[in-house]
């Protein structure tokens, strides 16, 4: 009876973990839709007659527009992580796919685009939620650096594991912030100053590699820069986990 009552503890202590978590979730995603709502609403009430002012704050509320827009497409991601068909397994022919990434990527912003290595042969993964989360990881790279800077995507392939990177020579992340920077809505201190983003893309990239059964290891120093990889197991029985290494 005793056992009996303390596994019926730890199972309420388990749920009543699970929804808290996803009442801070919602809370958060509230927040987050909340500030470019109220960014509108604020601009549009006191816009005047003038075009030029006009054609201002219809550029910025369509910004806003579309910021939201990413929210709930990355708020969708996530929901539909947690549905035993969120993948759709095939063969992936690596070369190509690392070759395809590199020209996606690149139209995300003017930077030295680089493709580090390609890897040979062929795996059985999603091709859309990799890409999905590659162009999360370029995406963010792209807000974190300038125009000078390089960002490089590659592949690699061993008898055990596919790993997939982007790197790029921004200001690389702070120790402090690499053991957040996965939280849902979480930035870096230093975020602000270049971008405003949803802080869901990277959460994103955890979720589809953990449904490959794979992890994210990130790799950086300030000044430096960062290199994220999504490392996916061959055998799927492998653990999933974030990894953070502060030294590279």
């Amino acid at each position: 009876a005793a056992e009996m009552a303390r596994s019926f503890n730890a199972m309420l202590d388990r749920l009543e973990a699970v929804f808290r978590s996803q009442r801070e979730f919602v809370q958060d995603a509230s927040h987050e839709l909340r500030d470019p709502l109220t960014i509108c609403r604020g601009h549009l009430e006191v816009v005047g007659d003038d075009p030029e002012e006009q054609r201002e704050t219809i550029a910025l509320v369509v910004d806003e527009l579309d910021r939201m827009g990413r929210i709930v497409d990355h708020l969708s991601v996530l929901a539909e992580a947690e549905q035993p068909d969120f993948l759709r397994v095939e063969p992936l022919d690596l070369e190509l796919f690392s070759h395809e990434l590199v020209a996606k990527a690149s139209a995300l912003g003017p930077r030295r685009w680089i493709l580090d290595y390609t890897a040979d042969g062929t795996v059985p993964a999603d091709r859309h939620r990799l890409t999905e989360a590659v162009m999360n990881l370029a995406h963010n790279a792209v807000q974190h650096t300038l125009v000078d800077d390089t960002i490089a995507v590659g592949t690699s392939l061993t008898e055990d594991e596919l790993r997939i990177w982007v790197r790029d020579t921004g200001p690389g992340i702070s120790v402090s912030d690499q053991a957040r920077v996965f939280d849902r809505f979480s930035r870096g201190r230093d975020a602000h100053r270049r971008y405003r983003g949803g802080g869901l893309g990277l959460a994103i990239v955890t979720a589809v590699a953990e449904a490959h059964g794979g992890r994210v290891e990130l790799k950086s120093r300030l000044g430096e820069g960062s290199t994220f990889t999504m490392v996916i197991p061959r055998h799927p029985s492998e653990g999933a986990e974030v990894d953070q290494d502060p030294d590279r």
